[in-house]
């Protein structure tokens, strides 16, 4: 099956990266785990669609309609829209109705559809509007602070705002650089050193769940399924939680 993903990041503090991609043929592809929610825009057969895709707990296969073409925009950890639940949209998503090439509605209000050039744009409005909102907590203890805040209550607003606990983002995020490694050539013992995983089949359960891919599977392709958008996150694994067994937990114990 033919598909062509195009990606970039974004320096923007609400976004963690935009892609677009265009189905050749029909097919099926693997998703992969993604701790991200996204705002995902896309036409097929003369007709515009779009949807709010809530963060995905594991990889799942996905069907890909032929000759289709897809923008979507990944928002960064802890931003959200106040008006919809991340928390329901986990595994799931909702579809956005009426959308036109040129309009779409949300929070009562139509927008002019955003393209892969104007993300940022569309977005700064969106938060001025009140649409799209971030908890700063998040992305403050993901990039290693420790707020004045009491554990429940740290986990209470990471689950509000991203509608997963930090330690089934830590396990996701990690698969991933995992993969990104694997796939540029790091053995795979380097990659369990690296990302503190307890062994290679800590390392493999993980791939196979977040992943949907073994080590041999994602050294050497074969391109009969092809994955879904596949990037190093930019919020990694904090060293201090890597090297430590307690926090991370032990390889049964992998958190949903």
């Amino acid at each position: 099956m033919g598909l062509e993903i195009e990606s970039r990041p974004s320096e923007t503090p609400y976004i963690e990266r935009v892609w677009r991609s265009r189905s050749i043929e029909g097919g099926r592809m693997t998703s992969v785990a993604a701790a991200h929610w996204e705002l995902v825009f896309w036409e097929h057969d003369g007709q515009m669609q779009a949807a709010v895709l809530g963060p995905e707990p594991r990889a799942c296969p996905a069907p890909v309609p032929k000759d289709a073409t897809f923008f979507g925009i990944s928002f960064a950890l802890g931003t959200s829209m106040p008006h919809v639940s991340v928390s329901r949209l986990v595994g799931g998503s909702v579809e956005i109705p009426d959308v036109t090439r040129r309009s779409v509605w949300l929070k009562g209000s139509a927008w002019h559809v955003p393209d892969f050039d104007n993300a940022e744009l569309f977005v700064r409005r969106l938060v001025r509007e009140g649409v799209v909102d971030c908890d700063p907590i998040v992305p403050a203890v993901l990039g290693g602070a420790a707020p004045a805040v009491s554990e429940r209550t740290l986990q209470r607003r990471f689950v509000a705002a991203t509608g997963l606990t930090r330690g089934a983002i830590r396990q996701i995020q990690r698969a991933r650089e995992a993969a990104v490694l694997i796939q540029d050539g790091v053995p795979a013992q380097d990659v369990v050193h690296q990302l503190g995983y307890f062994d290679q089949p800590h390392l493999a359960r993980s791939l196979t769940r977040y992943i949907g891919r073994t080590v041999t599977q994602l050294s050497a392709p074969d391109g009969a399924e092809p994955l879904s958008l596949l990037y190093k996150p930019t919020s990694p694994v904090p060293r201090s939680l890597r090297d430590t067994a307690e926090v991370i937990g032990p390889p049964w114990a992998e958190p949903r």
